[in-house]
């Protein structure tokens, strides 16, 4: 289980636990799951694809950004 947070300078566009995360990488999509291993990244514009806990799968779009993972909790600076 993971902690996912999806921040912009305006407003949080999501937060909530998830089993798995797949963003736009700057140098392409790649997957997040449970134990992840530390990582900062840039991310280009694209759909943030989330699964949550709950089964219920959801999508963001963003207009690039970072992304920070650590000890099963990702931060998103869109």
């Amino acid at each position: 289980m993971m902690h996912l947070e999806i921040l912009t300078p305006d407003k949080s566009l999501f937060s909530g636990e998830v089993s798995a995360v797949t963003l736009p990488g700057a140098a392409g999509e790649f997957q997040v799951l449970s134990n992840h291993a530390a990582l900062v990244a840039s991310l280009q514009s694209g759909i943030v694809r989330i699964k949550q806990s709950n089964g219920h799968d959801q999508s963001v779009s963003i207009e690039g950004g970072v992304v920070e993972v650590l000890n099963n909790s990702i931060v998103v600076l869109a």
